[in-house]
């Protein structure tokens, strides 16, 4: 009788956790769109602030730094939350707050003052603060959710996966905006439709997270720790130490000009939405296809040797901004290709590495700490970058070779960067060599570039099952 009783509990427990995960991603799948217009750099915000208000860049900074911002102010909030309910309610709670605030945003935009720079870039920054901070605790608490249900044993393959179907989502969302921007003018209508449009496939993003019938994994008492107790906890994670110190040279390097990228194509390079969006769609389309090689990689390989390649494959290529003009532009669509396939691994591999690294008994601390430092370098880097661009362009007749200089300053950083992540110890990871010997690997490299099918003898091992 009670060997009965537990394989039906058993074969329960499997139905839930597929089911589970199917939501998961069908939910993301919904989310996408307001999740991408909420990133500080995307063709969305960058229509918005630089083509209908036509902002200064000292404020477009100042904007792109606010999500950071709300990722630091997390910290003194999301850790307190999590005592008082479990992590899948603050999460859907705190994403329909972030919801609210975007649809209170369609309904507003009307009214702010498009002849007003500066009025205008005072209720965006007001609204991007508040906004931002209800989508970091969501974030947070999201991340913590997931640990607690999704077996370690698939969580690369699974991920990859999802993430490769959530990318389809995002450049459709890509295309879709960008040609409506285009082809009506940066009209405030059109915006207010984007943002309706993303506002309801977030509500079915929603129901679907809180009805997912998600358990945790192990079902083991622990006593509560006081805070003081956690952050001792989390000062000891050495290992998680260095790779926050990481995140933050890489936060650096990535925000300082970062959101300037954009701004870049559309004033000095004279490309419209639609091709923004276009390469945009490229990059992730690319991404989604050579996702799954790179989760066979980092679950093989480990996640700090492939990231370390993915990252050195990705940056070397981004010299070549210190070299585009109107006349030869056309090379982004190569760039954007390479950028999006080389980019998957390193961006799957800080998720899944993070998760392997934070000490569960303080797991909620420490993704907020690792969040808050990074995101409070990389709240710092816009705004000096666009300090920095202001200050020069008004000094040099050049903007090409002022957007030159300051383009270095990211690939440089971040290969620098990729020496501290090697010092980060992982269990079961691979050296950066044994990495680059696979990468030579014929099917290796078709893979990557999503011929999937011919890797997965090569990339997949099956693992151990959780006890």
């Amino acid at each position: 009788m009670k060997a009965t009783t537990a394989r039906a509990a058993t074969l329960q427990h499997k139905a839930d956790l597929l089911r589970s995960l199917r939501l998961c991603t069908a939910e993301g799948i919904m989310a996408m769109p307001i999740v991408t217009m909420s990133l500080p750099v995307n063709v969305f915000m960058t229509a918005l602030v630089a083509k209908a208000f036509i902002l200064p860049k000292t404020t477009i900074g100042l904007i792109s730094a606010l999500p950071f911002v709300g990722n630091f102010l997390q910290i003194f909030i999301a850790p307190f939350l999590a005592r008082w309910k479990s992590a899948k309610t603050i999460t859907v709670l705190a994403a329909s707050l972030h919801l609210v605030s975007w649809a209170a945003l369609g309904v507003l935009l009307p009214w702010i003052p498009r002849d007003d720079p500066a009025a205008a870039g005072t209720w965006l920054t007001v609204w991007f603060l508040i906004t931002s901070g209800f989508g970091a605790v969501a974030g947070v608490s999201w991340n913590a959710w997931v640990q607690e249900w999704v077996p370690y044993r698939i969580r690369g393959k699974y991920f990859g996966r999802r993430n490769a179907t959530l990318q389809f989502s995002t450049l459709t969302f890509l295309l879709i905006a960008g040609w409506s921007l285009a082809h009506w003018q940066y009209a405030i209508p059109v915006f207010q439709v984007l943002i309706a449009g993303a506002v309801l496939m977030r509500v079915f993003s929603l129901r679907w997270q809180w009805v997912s019938p998600t358990r945790a994994r192990r079902h083991v008492a622990v006593k509560p720790m006081s805070f003081r107790e956690q952050f001792g906890v989390v000062l000891g994670a050495r290992s998680l130490l260095v790779f926050i110190a990481f995140g933050a040279i890489w936060s650096f390097a990535a925000n300082i000009f970062g959101p300037f990228y954009h701004v870049f194509m559309f004033d000095q390079l004279g490309l419209s939405a639609l091709e923004v969006g276009f390469l945009a769609t490229l990059a992730q389309l690319s991404g989604a296809l050579s996702l799954p090689a790179w989760g066979h990689l980092l679950d093989r390989y480990g996640n700090k040797s492939v990231m370390a390649f993915s990252l050195i494959l990705w940056q070397a290529q981004n010299f070549l901004w210190c070299f585009l003009t109107p006349e030869n532009r056309n090379v982004l669509y190569a760039m954007w290709i390479w950028g999006g396939a080389t980019s998957a691994g390193f961006i799957l591999g800080q998720f899944t590495l993070l998760l392997r690294l934070i000490p569960l008994e303080a797991k909620n601390l420490a993704i907020g700490v690792n969040l808050a430092v990074t995101s409070l370098v990389a709240a710092i880097a816009p705004i000096t970058g666009g300090a920095v661009l202001t200050w020069a362009l008004a000094r040099w007749p050049d903007p090409f070779a002022v957007h030159y200089v300051c383009f270095t300053v990211q690939p440089v950083l971040a290969l620098l960067g990729s020496m501290l992540l090697l010092r980060v110890r992982e269990p079961r990871a691979s050296s950066l060599t044994m990495v680059f010997g696979a990468m030579r690997n014929i099917r290796t490299l078709s893979g990557v570039f999503g011929l999937s099918f011919l890797v997965n003898y090569v990339f997949y091992r099956a693992q151990k099952p959780d006890k």
